[in-house]
């Protein structure tokens, strides 16, 4: 059996899946169908890099899930995925949409429309340049948090990517001044990152609750793979549990390094990353060297 993962948002490239475009009628026919549902061209934003679009939040989100869907689905023959073959699909923090609507959790126009009023609620969430993120590298999120809290620093954990990398949400202040505190304390690196708000925050309290309204409206699906959450790192097959933790997923921690975890506890071995880049492979093995992971972003990584 096979885990597959789902990149979210900072994978994103201007080219993303166009060898699958040009090469798969299931490709075109999957972009076409998604830029129907949410009435944007995609195409010119991914493919063309139109007016730079691909990195603003509301297009950066549905620009990524599009060109894995895209990679997924001309995969789907390729590489023989079905619910026979994938035990449990899991993603990172948008990832997690794509992988409910490639596990059939969720149908394509379901997942495309509630993606596309993520991406602008988080988009629309905080004041340009009023608060921000940054990237933490050579400590793990424990002693990230001891130092916070030793500090009294406004800041909260966002994503915990590895036991190397974490990711610091808050006010775009905070984030610059609280630098030398991190740095004196056996912090390699402190990258500032080109966010327009702070994900994964209080600072996303609000756009959750409305998001949370809209998944209540969604008709999710039973079947036989399991999915591990963003929110709880825990893998569950019922819809009331994946909804439930969906609706907390906005503002607070992506737990990657506890699902990844999760995966070597369940006895997972195989680990397919589907989507741009192979930024997820790359935190995987920092997290376990237990695992056979294979990344997929362009037709030659199929061979």
């Amino acid at each position: 059996m096979t885990a597959v993962v789902f990149p979210g948002q900072g994978s994103q490239f201007i080219g993303m899946s166009k060898d699958f475009f040009d090469n798969f009628e299931i490709a075109r026919l999957t972009f076409e169908e998604i830029e129907d549902y949410v009435q944007i061209d995609l195409k010119s934003i991914i493919f063309d890099g139109k007016e730079d679009l691909i990195n603003i939040t509301k297009f950066t989100q549905l620009s990524i899930f599009t060109a894995s869907l895209v990679i997924f689905k001309s995969l789907q023959n390729e590489m023989n995925l079905n619910e026979e073959t994938i035990n449990v699909v899991l993603g990172h923090s948008l990832g997690e949409y794509t992988a409910l609507a490639c596990s059939n959790k969720l149908n394509l126009k379901d997942c495309s429309l509630i993606l596309k009023k993520r991406g602008e609620l988080m988009n629309n969430a905080v004041k340009p340049n009023k608060s921000g993120m940054a990237a933490l590298i050579g400590k793990d999120s424990n002693y990230i948090q001891q130092v916070i809290e030793q500090n009294n620093i406004n800041l909260e954990i966002a994503n915990d990517n590895s036991p190397i990398q974490v990711v610091v949400s808050g006010d775009i202040e905070d984030i610059k001044k609280n630098k030398e505190i991190f740095l004196q304390n056996e912090i390699k690196k402190y990258v500032l990152l080109n966010v327009s708000s702070a994900f994964h925050s209080k600072y996303m309290n609000e756009a959750q609750n409305i998001l949370s309204k809209e998944i209540d409206n969604l008709n999710f699906k039973s079947n036989n793979i399991s999915l591990i959450s963003n929110f709880t790192a825990e893998i569950s097959n019922s819809n009331n549990e994946i909804i439930s933790s969906l609706k907390n997923q906005m503002a607070n921690t992506v737990r990657w390094t506890e699902s990844i975890k999760k995966l070597e506890e369940i006895g997972e071995t195989n680990i397919i990353e589907i989507g741009p880049n192979k930024v997820l492979s790359g935190l995987i093995k920092r997290i376990s060297n237990k695992f056979d992971i294979k990344s997929i972003n362009t037709i030659s990584d199929i061979k």
